[in-house]
């Protein structure tokens, strides 16, 4: 399924374009590669050692991933390097509010922090969504010029990736196992059904999460007056199901 054959019948390897792409664009100082921990991160992870580029990979420490996911990066990939935020997630939310599909602050701040003035490798992929189908190879963050994207897996389907990680046997973290199409922030708008799932399954966080939300209320902002609580509030998020699609283009990992 990594050949691909074109209109004019010339057949592709998907993993040796993959390969070269990394190979061309390859910098001095190195890459910067983006590692999140998900199924496509570990695919250019090992793409990249297969094109034995030079990198040093960075996993952006969100403070809010799920517990698995963390322990999966420490001990299947000891060579990243764990980016802590100036704050904590929650403690930011105090401040700047709880993030909505069209508000979505905390992904500029806790996940694509890093890579300026470097060549950074994605595991962005057109089939992810209709708004990623415009993407192309080699691009210039429009948010900071400095940086430039290289994405090796754009053109592979879930299916590829999977059978990549199958062929090359890969770990991979185990919540995949348990139904988890995307890894990421806990809880995250744009998680869908997980949302309420990973509440049952992760109660201390829900904790933390109304605690914050109790101190967002407490602020007294008229836009807290429509709930009488931050538990209130903080269920309300959570049931939060407006659809939306992802105008952002350096909305990386999953």
């Amino acid at each position: 399924m990594l050949l691909e054959t074109d209109m004019f019948g010339m057949v592709y390897d998907k993993v040796k374009d993959s390969i070269q792409l990394l190979k061309d664009f390859e910098p001095e100082d190195g890459y910067y590669l983006a590692f999140s921990g998900g199924k496509d991160s570990i695919c250019i992870k090992r793409l990249a050692d297969m094109a034995a580029v030079k990198y040093d990979a960075h996993y952006n420490v969100t403070t809010i991933d799920p517990p698995e996911l963390v322990r999966f990066i420490r001990n299947e990939h000891p060579d990243v390097k764990f980016d802590h935020p100036e704050k904590p997630f929650l403690r930011k939310m105090e401040t700047k509010g709880f993030p909505q599909r069209q508000r979505r602050w905390c992904c500029e701040l806790y996940k694509e922090a890093g890579g300026s003035g470097r060549k950074v490798v994605t595991g962005v992929r057109k089939a992810e969504s209709a708004k990623r189908a415009g993407r192309r190879p080699v691009e210039i963050c429009y948010k900071d010029k400095s940086k430039t994207y290289v994405n090796p897996i754009i053109n592979w389907s879930d299916n590829e990736v999977w059978e990549f990680i199958k062929v090359e046997n890969l770990p991979y973290c185990s919540l995949y196992d348990e139904e988890w199409n995307r890894i990421g922030c806990l809880f995250c708008p744009m998680a869908g059904k997980h949302r309420l799932a990973s509440a049952k399954r992760y109660p201390r966080m829900v904790k933390a999460f109304i605690r914050a939300f109790e101190t967002l209320h407490a602020t007294g902002r008229d836009s807290m007056k429509r709930w009488q609580n931050g538990e209130e509030m903080f269920w309300w998020w959570m049931k939060e199901d407006r659809k939306s699609e992802d105008p952002d283009q350096t909305v990386l990992f999953e």
